[in-house]
């Protein structure tokens, strides 16, 4: 049955608000128990066992993520960055297995203290379905920026 574009791009759209309204829990259902989120640092296809990323982390690691952003004590987000973040140039390839591949840009603007930050990259997601929706099982972001300096990335990107 072939993978309807409305369907995939609103599950997208989806993933982006809940992320730019700090709706944590919500954002962290979307995974598979087995999910893996990457955002290389430097190269886009460093081996992330033997480089440093930017984020690489298991779902174990984004829970522990998401609880020290819930709990206050996460200065860099205090107060919490207003986001905005527009999807484009969505692109989908069906896998054999049933897994979904999505390839897609972004711009995010995050405001925090009076500062504009603006960052831009692209992401696939490898998207599980998942009953009448889906799950992500990986999420690679590759901002094109990440071999320069990074402000306050604290918030979900």
């Amino acid at each position: 049955m072939p993978v309807d574009r409305h369907h995939v791009e609103s599950f997208l759209y989806r993933e982006a608000r809940l992320m730019d309204t700090h709706a944590y829990d919500e954002w962290l259902a979307l995974w598979t128990d087995d999910a893996l989120y990457w955002a290389p640092s430097n190269d886009d296809d460093i081996d992330p066992q033997r480089h440093v990323s930017i984020i690489y982390e298991n779902k174990a690691r984004m829970e522990d993520r998401i609880r020290r952003l819930k709990s206050g004590a996460a200065y860099a987000q205090d107060p919490k960055s207003r986001l905005s973040r527009v999807i484009a140039n969505v692109d989908i390839e069906e896998g054999a297995n049933g897994d979904v591949t999505v390839h897609s840009v972004f711009n995010l603007t995050a405001l925090r203290r009076s500062r504009i930050d603006i960052f831009a990259g692209r992401a696939t997601h490898t998207l599980r379905p998942d009953g009448d929706s889906f799950k992500i099982a990986a999420k690679k972001v590759m901002l094109i920026n990440n071999d320069e300096v990074i402000n306050n990335l604290t918030f979900l990107i």
